[in-house]
């Protein structure tokens, strides 16, 4: 067992089993044992690779999607130009190469990175070098000024709730101890007056997974968005309307079980962008329709961007640079599994290569 391992069992001997929501925050943002407080995750040499660091496109595409959103709306001068969840810097850096094609906008960016880990500040810090920037720790925490916004591969880290149904009732998932093991278990099933509705559309023994903290994020997003302007770019895997168990881990390129080793591996679940688009609306913005990171990407034109980088690319550099494409675009890639959905100011355009809500 990790020491974190020992340090959560030490915590469900003294006081019982441990939900799933804390479990997931221990392994995660533990200050010294947790995942993202102890290393640079990202990349070949870490555990995953997420769409920045596969290829630039991606940051491009989304950078040029906002530079038109704030051509709009304007061009307000300054604004915050923020990301949530910024990895290793490398989307916003993509990001900014592409707003500096746009007259006046990279020079008007006030950047704002929300991260709560000590190791990756220390990476973005050397990859934005020579640019201003303001770290913070919390969404909330944003100035009150026009926001333009990413969101890549961010919720899909938060903590979780699982609930399995029981007749009427909920049974939640929670974590105990056994011998030297951490192991999966239910409470006792309890009414939760938030999963009413979904007795409705689910059976004995269905999944529905919550997020506790998604909702007050987004609103805090989307609120500024409502009264100052911009827009949010939220791109993850998920889908909508909860529906099923998709709690998982992933160690060296690899899934895991979760509980095997905690703070050693990645801890995520599919995003649920029903509940997004509603705490959007209720902050007073609107959403667009959710739309396939392949799609997306398409419409915003990544092919001819593709086919321009190549011009100068010949053998391996070049096979890289074709699977990099395909990875970020295809269906049976991650041009499926990854949405996007885009929040913008009540009656403002809608950001190019979105469709609007249904």
């Amino acid at each position: 067992m990790t020491e974190l391992g020992r340090i959560i069992a030490a915590e469900i001997a003294a006081t019982g089993p441990m939900r799933l929501d804390r479990y997931m925050a221990e392994c995660l943002l533990h200050p010294a044992h947790g995942y993202y407080a102890t290393r640079d995750p990202f990349g070949r040499a870490g555990d995953f690779i997420t769409a920045p660091e596969i290829s630039q496109m991606f940051g491009e595409m989304l950078g040029l999607c906002l530079a038109q959103v704030w051509l709009d709306q304007g061009r307000p001068a300054p604004f915050v130009l923020a990301e949530a969840g910024p990895g290793r810097g490398t989307l916003m850096a993509d990001m900014l190469r592409a707003m500096r094609a746009v007259p006046g906008m990279a020079e008007a960016a006030r950047i704002h990175l929300i991260e709560a880990s000590a190791t990756l500040r220390g990476v973005q810090r050397e990859t934005l070098k020579g640019r201003a920037v303001t770290w913070l720790d919390r969404v909330e925490d944003l100035p009150e000024a026009p926001l333009f916004l990413v969101a890549n591969e961010f919720f899909d880290a938060l903590p979780i709730r699982q609930y399995e149904r029981r007749g009427a009732a909920w049974a939640e998932r929670i974590v105990g101890a056994e011998g030297d093991r951490l192991v999966p278990g239910l409470a006792a099933p309890l009414p939760v007056a938030a999963l009413e509705p979904r007795l409705a559309d689910t059976r004995e023994g269905d999944v529905v997974e919550l997020c506790p903290a998604a909702p007050g994020i987004v609103a805090a997003i989307a609120g500024r968005i409502a009264r100052h302007g911009g827009g949010a770019l939220i791109v993850d895997y998920g889908g909508w309307h909860s529906l099923g168990d998709t709690f998982q881990a992933l160690k060296d390129h690899a899934p895991c079980d979760p509980f095997a080793e905690p703070g050693a591996a990645d801890l995520t679940a599919h995003v649920d962008f029903e509940v997004l688009a509603q705490a959007a609306r209720a902050a007073g913005a609107e959403v667009s329709g959710l739309t396939a990171q392949g799609v997306l990407l398409e419409r915003l034109g990544i092919t001819a961007r593709a086919q321009a980088l190549a011009r100068g690319l010949s053998g391996e550099r070049l096979e890289t640079h074709v699977a990099a494409h395909r990875r970020l675009t295809h269906p049976d890639e991650m041009g499926h599994l990854f949405k996007g959905l885009a929040i913008r100011p009540a009656h403002a355009p809608l950001p190019p290569g979105f469709d609007d809500a249904a």
